[in-house]
């Protein structure tokens, strides 16, 4: 995935914006459909097709058989790890994060949302440099790294600090907006009934945001598996140890191993088609929510 991400409003006002459209009808209306079709079908859907038909090509043998190389599986591990860190981590902090912006006027406020939108912004490349220039072993934190004697850069714990970065922002956009629209008199009105913090937030603050907290996780969970860039940079890309299915696939077809490739792109894009799932059941059951709401 890209370094691009979702900025401004959540799935709820997505939903509230949605418009039934109008009949394609004119010769006009027909152009742009079929542009618009002809090009998606050009650079989206016949690549993604061409995936798994590169990948079966041979039959379902040699699918399977590289299901079974220990590189592969070490890979598949890799990336599961990295989401299992990165996505509850991400997931707790963009609650609390989007609870104190959502919630409190202060000076800087506006600065540090714009500094929550860096992993957008930067480089996923630049974003794995930064760490090493971290962590490395000439890095700004070294000495104390070697005084400990554990390696950050070429292993697991930066494959997983890069991780968290670029997939920090998601749950904090989705929940913002959402948090914004929210009543607040609901949750002063169980704190004035004697509600803790904690129970306001489970039973009043939490059902009104399910929607936006679920979507702001796929996402996390989509990026976190899919992160090429900032990966590749700071792991190293040892085969073996600390290869995700991203950095697999690109080896994989350097060395002319297309079978391998093709099988975790396969992988990959099913993760995507499932996301696209998951985003589109939860849009259905947002959207039905508010109507029997209205």
């Amino acid at each position: 995935m890209g370094a691009g991400g979702p900025k401004g409003k959540g799935i709820g006002s997505k939903l509230a914006n949605k418009s039934t459209g109008r009949k394609i009808d004119t010769p006009g209306a027909f152009l742009l459909a079929f542009v618009g079709i002809g090009y998606m079908a050009l650079i989206v859907i016949l690549p993604f097709a061409n995936v798994f038909v590169q990948a079966f090509s041979k039959g379902i043998g040699p699918f399977l058989a590289v299901l079974a190389e220990p590189e592969f599986r070490q890979a598949v591990k890799m990336t599961l790890l990295l989401s299992a860190v990165a996505v509850p981590i991400n997931t707790v902090f963009g609650v609390l994060a989007a609870l104190f912006l959502s919630r409190n006027r202060f000076r800087g406020k506006e600065l540090l949302i714009s500094f929550m939108d860096l992993p957008f912004a930067i480089s996923p490349v630049v974003t794995g440099m930064m760490f090493v220039l971290l962590y490395g072993r000439s890095g700004l934190f070294a000495p104390l790294i070697s005084r400990f004697g554990f390696n950050i850069v070429f292993a697991f714990p930066g494959m997983a600090l890069a991780t968290m970065f670029v997939t920090m922002p998601f749950v904090v956009r989705e929940l913002m907006p959402v948090l914004e629209e929210m009543d607040i008199q609901e949750e002063e009105a169980a704190t004035s009934l004697g509600a803790s913090g904690w129970q306001t937030f489970w039973k009043v603050t939490l059902p009104n945001i399910r929607w936006g907290l679920l979507y702001g996780i796929i996402l996390t969970n989509a990026r976190a598996m899919g992160e090429f860039g900032a990966v590749s940079v700071i792991s190293g890309n040892i085969i073996g140890q600390t290869q995700t299915l991203t950095l697999f696939v690109e080896s994989s077809y350097k060395e002319y191993n297309s079978e391998a490739a093709f099988a975790a792109a396969v992988l990959l894009s099913i993760l995507a088609v499932v996301t696209l799932f998951l985003k589109d059941r939860l849009e259905r059951a947002a959207a039905k929510e508010k109507n029997e709401g209205k």
